[in-house]
């Protein structure tokens, strides 16, 4: 049974350095980085897929071309069952996390984020590893500067990254990869204690 690793997003340029886009360029990044086929359109799934091995275990990286609050439909033609759902892992960006920060959680509620309850709903289960990343600034104190209201949460989640903002990205986006790796060689329970306590 294959790994299923899919980055949550919109498609289109419009929407490519957007904060909802993070955990689509999270799971670019990664395929970036290890030896994995180039991406390619497969229509009947409408999704942009890459895959190749990690050791001896089978992966698939999947770009849902659908908006945000339609991911699930794509997701659901590589994840099959519930079964399958425990090899799937969801990177997405977090409001609640600052940024430059992530947080791996397993069999969790969606918080909200459109994008998981769609793949929750489509996959019939919550048993699943989410990889979060986080997107809003912090004050010099270190509190959260996160918007309220739904015009005003909008309008942020579909802003872009600042170039400063870009480059703790990337930082990040190492560490997401390097947390993907953990999840599918030794486990999801293991890679959250590495990589939540930082």
């Amino acid at each position: 049974m294959a790994w299923v690793i899919v980055g949550l997003g919109n498609p289109g340029n419009e929407y490519y350095k957007t904060r909802h886009n993070a955990g689509r360029m999270a799971v670019e990044h990664f395929v970036s980085l290890v030896d994995f086929s180039d991406w390619k359109e497969e229509k009947k799934a409408n999704a942009n897929v890459s895959r190749g091995l990690f050791g001896k275990n089978i992966g698939v990286a999947l770009l849902p071309n659908t908006f945000m609050n339609k991911s699930g439909s794509a997701v659901v033609k590589f994840v099959k069952s519930p079964k399958a759902a425990e090899r799937l892992i969801v990177v997405y960006d977090d409001m609640d996390l600052p940024l430059g920060k992530m947080k791996l959680s397993f069999d969790r509620g969606s918080g909200g984020h459109k994008g998981i309850e769609s793949v929750t709903r489509a996959v019939k289960t919550k048993n699943f590893t989410r990889i979060r990343v986080g997107v809003s600034p912090e004050t010099p104190s270190g509190t959260l500067k996160k918007p309220s209201g739904e015009k005003d949460v909008l309008k942020f989640i579909l802003g872009t990254f600042k170039p400063g903002e870009m480059k703790e990205l990337e930082v990040m986006f190492d560490k997401v990869a390097q947390a993907i790796e953990a999840i599918v060689l030794r486990g999801p329970l293991v890679a959250m204690n590495e990589f939540n306590r930082n």
